[in-house]
């Protein structure tokens, strides 16, 4: 018998071999306090004060409307994110992968694409404001340079995988959390930036848009919280994954798009410049820490990116995947996201909005599936052997009964929907209240269950029975 792990588990720092596999009881190193960090890290970014800004520089909300608005939604979109989240240490498995036991082995893979694109989007999303906020304090600076550098280092730490990513995360949650909490003291004491605008009111258009946004910035996690729980001990239990996955995601949302908030009142064409006008030198220390950290933090979006795109490349290539695969992988992603951040460097904030709210119509109706799926049908009783296997096992191919209440769902939300591309029917009569996310969770979940009792309550039933045997 080798004796190389507890030689490896002394390093600072351990290679990630596992990539999608199930993650075995001896490698789960993982605890709450360090998912905390993780998600408390991954909001204290640029890009969360940049989507807290929309409310009281987008939308034109008073600063109290914007307060409440951000809060109400990240309350209500992190439940959903942190029950995904609650399925990691019972499964061990990356979150969308698990979507085969919904959809089926190969429909598994179309969700996983969607999570793909999601990431690369976000990933180079955070490279676009990261080099705004650089470009801020140097002017002058090389913008399509600094994102390359930006994006070398995050595709760095990715390579590396989970354990570099764990660690950087805990660290950075205290710099950057100190950071975040001196520069909104120093603002709530600058008059020019708490006196509202002239222009500043309620209007239910803004304060739901602004609810929606902080709904699908929670639920934007829910496709890679389990990428993470998974390394929990499976003795740590649900519970600590949900409470570990809510309060950080929380906590750290609302704490930095409050910061956002200030800035967009104070200077609602570029609110990051409002952080050096109003407090000078700290000003420019906290831009600079924001833009280096962003590249960072980037490595986690990234990193579950690259699960999916090793999830779509198992099941629809039948790609053995192995250490060289991710790696490979990690790389042609990170080159492809770069890309398109080095493409859209133009109106970001535009279209960074229209972005945020496709999401949600798409994002939605998978959250209520998985959701009813985990908790209510199967209850947690999943075969994982099955997930790996090429026919599917019990799950097979394609699954009709979550092919067709996405389809549903997605139908659901068509007249409810208000994007800068296409509002639906019924928004009018609404005052253009976003509420396509509720119809769309609701219906989408009921059909489900429905679908599940008219064509696959038998299977399902001796699924559960099985599993609960063994």
């Amino acid at each position: 018998m080798s004796q190389q792990a507890p030689a490896a588990s002394t390093t600072f720092v351990k290679f990630e071999q596992e990539h999608i596999l199930p993650i075995p009881e001896t490698k789960r190193t993982g605890t709450p306090w360090s998912l905390f960090a993780i998600w408390v890290g991954l909001n204290m970014m640029p890009l969360a004060v940049v989507t807290g800004a929309v409310a009281s520089g987008g939308y034109g909300l008073t600063i109290g409307w914007s307060i409440v608005a951000i809060l109400v939604g990240n309350v209500i979109g992190a439940i959903g994110a942190a029950l995904h989240a609650s399925q990691g240490p019972h499964l061990g498995i990356p979150q969308m992968l698990q979507a085969r036991a919904q959809f089926g082995y190969q429909g598994g893979s179309l969700f996983a694409v969607i999570a793909l694109i999601m990431f690369l989007g976000f990933f180079a999303s955070i490279l676009i404001v990261a080099k705004d906020s650089l470009a801020v304090v140097f002017p002058e600076i090389n913008g399509s340079l600094a994102i390359l550098v930006f994006a070398a280092i995050g595709i760095v730490l990715c390579v590396y995988g989970y354990d570099i990513l764990r660690r950087t995360m805990v660290y950075l949650s205290v710099l950057i959390g100190i950071t975040v909490a001196v520069t909104m003291a120093l603002l709530w004491t600058r008059p020019e930036v708490t006196s509202q605008r002239a222009e500043a009111a309620f209007s239910y258009e803004g304060f739901f848009g602004m609810l929606a946004i902080g709904i699908v910035w929670q639920l934007a996690y829910a496709p890679y919280v389990s990428d993470y729980t998974r390394y929990l001990p499976k003795r740590t239990g649900p519970r600590s994954a949900f409470w570990s996955t809510y309060l950080g995601l929380v906590g750290s949302s609302v704490f930095v798009m409050l910061l956002g908030v200030l800035l967009g009142a104070a200077n609602p064409d570029n609110p990051l410049a409002a952080l050096s006008d109003h407090l000078g030198w700290i000003g420019i220390i906290a831009l600079v820490i924001f833009a280096v950290s962003s590249a960072l933090i980037n490595g986690v979006e990234l990193y579950s990116a690259v699960m999916n795109a090793l999830t779509v490349l198992q099941s629809a290539f039948k790609v053995t995947v192995t250490t060289s695969t991710r790696v490979v992988t990690t790389l042609v992603c990170g080159a492809v996201a770069t890309l398109v951040a080095l493409l859209g460097q133009g109106d970001f904030m535009v279209t960074f909005e229209s972005f945020l709210l496709l999401l949600l119509y798409v994002l939605i109706p998978w959250s209520a599936i998985n959701l009813a799926d985990y908790f209510i049908v199967r209850r947690g009783h999943y075969a994982v052997a099955d997930l790996f296997a090429r026919d599917g096992g019990q799950y097979g191919q394609w699954n009709r009964v979550g092919l067709t209440s996405y389809a549903v769902g997605l139908a659901a939300q068509l007249p409810f929907m208000v994007t800068p591309l296409f509002t639906g029917p019924l928004a009018a009569p609404l005052q253009n209240l976003d509420i396509a996310w509720l119809v769309g969770f609701v219906v989408t979940g009921a059909a489900y269950l429905l679908l599940v009792r008219l064509w696959g309550a038998t299977e399902v039933t001796a699924a559960v029975q099985a599993q609960t045997r063994s």
